[in-house]
């Protein structure tokens, strides 16, 4: 399974691989980017699951495609070493070199051509045409494909032109209950790469201007593409490790995500299983796992993002039930449940590859 250190997808790899490994397969995570930190190595370890770094960037940090082909060719030759019976690709460009010798699964997570019609729209700019083209070249060349939510896998379909969209294999993740003997603390979350556009900060950090509490921001403001944001009203808190995050939650803020481009959420499941009220932007991927539970509001808009925090913060019943009708959503984005749909995934890309 490949990985990347930053981000989601490495969470997902994680929790992924070790429920995995509990059904008996032996997982090895196919690192690509940056190098995993010691926490990360350990945390690998302690779960069961191989680290392998392939010493090749992600697609969306490679300086060309001859660099994302060569990843794919390493990929294939460590699927070899290893004796891989079934390849499960959070990289999907990978696939672009050549079909794997093995069943491969593509799992969408995101991509740059989808990422630039939700925040930008019109034409793609030259670097990331052919970033797109060998994303597409993957999926195809994949005996079955999978996304984070229908939401977008029909995103995924509608961009590329295909004539079927991919499966939706939703995240999940397995937090501590949450606890209620204290009353929600009057602040507000959120928490992401912060320095990605399509998260949307800046309509955030303008509400915050708005707001009698503090608003405050996990995660980098820096991307490793160069990317970054300024805040000036709300208070970043930089990247937090899983405890320190745990922590947070349990204070249960009002947990806000202005995103415009999400194609799942991990930080909003992660806030709603620990009992956050959420206010969330009204984009197709959070109406479809949040329904009633949010309050949604225009992406772009500041004053109806801010208004709707005030309601919360002034409507104490109002918000407990959010936070309990949120808390029913999450309850069924498990990790078991994601993994138990990762084997059908995988059974269809096994299928798909003897139908070659």
């Amino acid at each position: 399974m490949t990985a990347d250190a930053v981000g989601g997808v490495w969470t997902y790899a994680l929790d992924l691989g070790a429920a995995l490994a509990r059904h008996g397969d032996l997982v090895t995570l196919a690192v690509l980017g940056p190098a995993p930190s010691d926490a990360q190595r350990a945390d690998a370890a302690a779960r069961g699951l191989a680290l392998s770094d392939l010493g090749h960037p992600p697609d969306w940090l490679a300086a060309d495609a001859a660099a994302v082909r060569a990843g794919g060719r390493a990929l294939a030759k460590l699927a070899g070493r290893v004796g891989a019976d079934i390849l499960h690709l959070n990289h999907p460009a990978l696939a672009a070199a050549a079909p794997f010798p093995v069943p491969t699964l593509a799992f969408a997570h995101s991509c740059v051509a989808t990422w630039w019609d939700a925040v930008r729209g019109g034409a793609l700019p030259d670097d990331f045409r052919w970033r797109a083209a060998l994303h597409e070249a993957g999926l195809a060349a994949a005996d079955a494909v999978a996304a984070p939510s229908a939401a977008f896998a029909e995103a995924t379909r509608r961009v590329y032109g295909f004539g079927a969209a991919p499966l939706a294999v939703p995240n999940g993740r397995d937090v501590p209950p949450a606890s209620a003997d204290a009353p929600p603390a009057p602040s507000v979350l959120t928490a992401g790469r912060l320095w990605d556009e399509g998260k949307n900060l800046a309509v955030l950090d303008r509400a915050a201007a708005r707001l009698p509490v503090a608003v405050e921001a996990a995660g980098p403001l820096v991307g490793p593409n160069g990317a970054r944001i300024a805040l000036h009203h709300t208070v970043a808190l930089g990247t937090l490790g899983a405890a320190a995050m745990r922590a947070k939650l349990a204070t249960r803020p009002i947990f806000v995500s202005s995103a415009l481009y999400e194609p799942f959420g991990l930080s909003v499941l992660e806030a709603a299983q620990a009992g956050c009220a959420l206010v969330l932007s009204d984009i197709p991927t959070f109406r479809e796992s949040w329904g009633d539970a949010a309050l949604f509001v225009p992406p772009h808009d500041d004053r109806a993002l801010a208004a709707a925090v005030l309601r919360l913060l002034g409507d104490r019943a109002d918000r407990a039930e959010r936070a309990t009708l949120s808390g029913g959503r999450a309850a069924r984005y498990t990790v078991g449940a994601m993994a138990d749909a990762t084997l059908k995934a995988h059974a269809a890309a096994v299928a798909g590859f003897g139908a070659r």
